[in-house]
């Protein structure tokens, strides 16, 4: 079962279908901030994710972006931010 690292963003004008959203994504999230979140994902939850977001947004008023992240890229960190460190092994559950 192999994960890939994605970035999930989106832009919903509706309060609800924004906190259902928030929901869909927060279950696969690792870490996030407002409306982007990272998530690994396989390929199984990666479909489910996006056709949930999908049925719940407004293609005219909404916006969702998946961005896949190459997980060995250098992390950057600005102001007084610290890396995040990695530990031996992952757990999602």
């Amino acid at each position: 079962m192999l994960r890939h690292l994605f970035i999930i963003g989106y832009d919903i004008a509706s309060p609800r279908r924004r906190r259902h959203a928030l929901k869909t994504v927060k279950g696969h999230a690792i870490g996030g901030q407002k409306s982007l979140y990272e998530c690994w994902l396989t390929s199984a939850e990666l479909q489910s994710a996006m056709a949930a977001l999908r049925r719940l947004i407004d293609p005219a008023s909404d916006r969702v972006v998946l961005l896949r992240l190459d997980p060995r890229a250098a992390i950057h960190t600005l102001g007084v931010a610290v890396a995040p460190e990695d530990g031996d092994f992952f757990y999602q559950g």
